[in-house]
């Protein structure tokens, strides 16, 4: 888990050409996306289409990535931070809890940019596996450079759930995608794209990272 420092970002919506700030807690996020192995540890699944240990576990719907932040939670001895309702019904957060969750929208662009003021954390073939240079196949993580933060493969090689709703008035429940994957075109890439799927929905280039809230040492 690598230390985010606190920050604003600024999230736009296309549709709305709306535009707005958001102030960001410091927080903590994993260093790469969840492995295949470490979901196969934490569950006891293996979901993917491809295989690999060291590859970012794909095929998850939004809501196998927030019973896999309770069950991480639970392994380790901390409050899970969501209440769940059935099996894919309802979900809420419980802000007592210190375990792990899926980063914010806007937490996420945060810790992508690392301080950067660009579409990019660097140049796109040093830091991403996307069309152009994946020979479109899914790769292990940690391959590319991290951005200034320690943070790998923020964008391309596989799309990363986060806990926000995409726009509701339109898409009803559907969950925000972001950071590109390795089939995308590189202007897919960039910090600022977002994509959208319904949360029961497991495609074999989305994946997630777990976040936490910081926890002074």
């Amino acid at each position: 888990m690598v230390a985010v420092p606190p920050g604003r970002v600024t999230l736009s919506d296309r549709r709305t050409q709306r535009s707005w700030a958001v102030e960001v807690a410091p927080f903590r996020m994993s260093a790469f996306p969840v492995t295949q192995a470490w979901y196969a540890q934490v569950t006891g699944e293996r979901p993917s289409a491809a295989h690999g240990e060291r590859l970012p576990v794909e095929g998850v719907s939004w809501w196998d990535a927030v019973r896999f932040c309770n069950a991480l939670s639970r392994a380790e001895g901390l409050t899970p931070v969501y209440r769940l309702c059935g099996e894919s019904e309802s979900v809420d957060l419980d802000g007592s809890g210190d375990g792990y969750r899926l980063p914010s929208e806007a937490e996420w662009e945060h810790a992508c940019r690392a301080g950067s003021g660009g579409p990019r954390y660097g140049p796109l073939d040093e830091i991403a596996w996307y069309r152009g240079n994946s020979q479109e196949r899914i790769r292990p993580v940690g391959g590319k450079r991290a951005n200034a933060w320690g943070l790998h493969d923020m964008l391309g090689n596989v799309w990363e759930w986060c806990w926000d709703v995409y726009d509701a008035e339109v898409y009803g429940t559907y969950r925000v995608l972001r950071g590109g994957g390795w089939a995308d075109e590189h202007w897919s890439c960039r910090a600022s794209v977002r994509r959208r799927s319904h949360p029961t929905f497991r495609i074999d280039d989305v994946g997630f990272r777990v976040a936490r809230a910081y926890q002074p040492q």
